[in-house]
């Protein structure tokens, strides 16, 4: 439901019956106003209405609980979370009294790429499972990190999908190159990623790199030869994959 205050601001209010035998226009009672969201644009305020028009109330705070932990955490996410989470939730759940389970095939890169919000994602199903009592598969915290993943980003979840397989391709070739296993939990593999991260995300969305510092490429070339090479490796790489 969506209603305009005085500052003229669009808001979704969220309660028990508080738009029951309600016509459009009509003022609600405020006192039954349980939850205000007010989101970015007028199209994510009708989208999460529609949401929530057929959601049921205990879902939807659940949601809000997990994306309110999220948003501690990870800092301000982009508003479209409370939609796409609260969504994929309900059909979630719906999958598991169902008895039809969905695979994660990246939830292995996912656990590695993504500690944080992989971390959340268990905490998710954990309030999923006290507040409504619904434990569901492992597979979802997967998903559930991806969507905390996308809100930080772009907000697409294809992109997530893109994004940590071109880090994984990138892994794998350093890897290679230098013939060792990652210390997963150092501080160096931690920045490795984060950096990967962000030139994978920038490659995907076709971002202009820009990087003129002539003499600090040479002193690299020259003091890092190996690591120069791999560099040269991983950069033919993507320009024949992307």
């Amino acid at each position: 439901m969506l209603r305009a205050p005085h500052q003229q601001r669009e808001k979704v209010v969220m309660g028990r019956g508080i738009g029951f035998q309600k016509r459009p226009g009509e003022r609600i009672n405020s006192s039954g106003i349980e939850k205000e969201y007010a989101l970015s644009s007028h199209e994510l305020n009708g989208r999460l209405s529609e949401l929530l028009s057929h959601i049921p109330l205990e879902v939807m705070a659940t949601c809000d609980r997990i994306i309110s932990l999220a948003q501690e955490r990870l800092g301000k996410l982009q508003d479209s979370i409370y939609i796409s989470l609260t969504d994929h939730c309900q059909f979630a759940i719906k999958r598991f009294q169902q008895n039809v389970l969905l695979p994660n095939p990246l939830l292995w890169d996912i656990q590695r790429l993504y500690p944080k919000e992989f971390q959340l994602g268990e905490e998710a199903l954990a309030i999923i499972d006290k507040r409504l009592g619904v434990q569901l598969p492992k597979d979802e915290v997967g998903f559930i990190a991806m969507h905390l993943v996308s809100a930080q980003m772009s907000g697409n979840m294809e992109d997530v999908a893109g994004v940590t397989q071109l880090m994984r391709e990138i892994l794998q070739l350093i890897k290679f190159q230098f013939s060792l296993n990652y210390q997963e939990e150092s501080l160096s593999y931690q920045r490795l990623v984060t950096h990967l991260k962000f030139l994978s995300w920038r490659i995907l969305e076709h971002a202009s790199i820009n990087d003129s510092d002539e003499s600090l490429q040479q002193a690299v070339k020259q003091n890092y030869p190996q690591a120069w090479q791999c560099a040269e490796r991983i950069a033919i790489f993507i320009g024949l994959q992307y």
